[in-house]
């Protein structure tokens, strides 16, 4: 694997869906691999991948976990599916992590991260007592890794996520920075938030954001944000929006309909 120089810059890309001579012909050197729910974590892919990397002298810095069922429509939505939060899927995602970890070990990357949803504000609450025992565990996994874990930020303000990182009390607990993420949420203002997180801060995710509201760009998948009005040259009316398909941010546009 290259050795890589300070703050060198990498791409989040899919297991499933991104062939890595791809991702290598983008002239990075470096990126973090994320894993649906739906990949099969078999002896044989961890295989392919140790390969893979090898072949284009790759380095993977972190290994993602996504769950099925989770959507990032609105912050209701998102309270309400992302990560451990919802108690119905809280046993199925940690057994997954745990097999990403196990996986991300096997082709040789010491740090796994993911989405744990909002964490909630009240310390005494069943959800904040759940989740804190939950990272624990994760986090005593990947250690028998050699590994870290990151959470990704966003969802909670960084005095909240300071605190709960306190109280999980593990070394190897550290956080995936996204600093778009805290604009998107309206969670606070990231170079501040930087200042007070900073020690804890494995990688980082460069991305667009725009203050202001969520919005949901009626008849799409509902993972879309931010739809915006456009005049094209012929005076046309579009709306435009961010929309998530198939683990794959793009642009979407479709031409204005006052009768819709």
């Amino acid at each position: 694997m290259p050795e890589l120089r300070d703050l060198e810059i990498g791409v989040m890309f899919w297991a499933a869906r991104d062939p890595l001579i791809e991702v290598r012909g983008l002239g990075v050197r470096c990126g973090q691999l994320g894993v649906a729910d739906g990949t099969a974590l078999i002896p044989a892919f961890a295989s392919e991948w140790k390969m893979a990397l090898a072949r284009e002298d790759f380095t993977l810095v972190t290994v993602f976990c996504a769950y099925s069922g989770e959507s990032y429509a609105d912050i209701p939505t998102v309270r309400r599916t992302v990560g451990f939060i919802p108690p119905d899927t809280r046993q199925e995602r940690v057994r997954r992590t745990l097999d990403v970890s196990d996986f991300a070990a096997s082709i040789g990357v010491a740090s796994i991260a993911c989405h744990v949803g909002f964490v909630p504000e009240d310390r005494s609450s069943p959800d904040y007592i759940a989740v804190r025992d939950i990272v624990r565990r994760v986090c005593d996994h990947a250690a028998a890794n050699d590994q870290t874990f990151a959470l990704e930020t966003g969802q909670e303000p960084a005095a909240t996520l300071l605190r709960f990182l306190e109280d999980v009390e593990r070394d190897n607990l550290k956080i995936n920075f996204d600093p778009a993420n805290m604009i998107l949420y309206g969670t606070g203002e990231p170079i501040e938030a930087l200042k007070k997180i900073g020690r804890y801060v494995k990688s980082v995710h460069c991305k667009d954001g725009k203050w202001g509201n969520l919005q949901w760009a009626p008849g799409t998948s509902g993972d879309s944000f931010l739809p915006q009005v456009a005049v094209d040259a012929s005076n046309r009316v579009w709306v435009v929006w961010s929309q998530q398909a198939n683990n794959n941010w793009d642009i979407y546009a479709r031409q204005f309909d006052p009768d819709k």
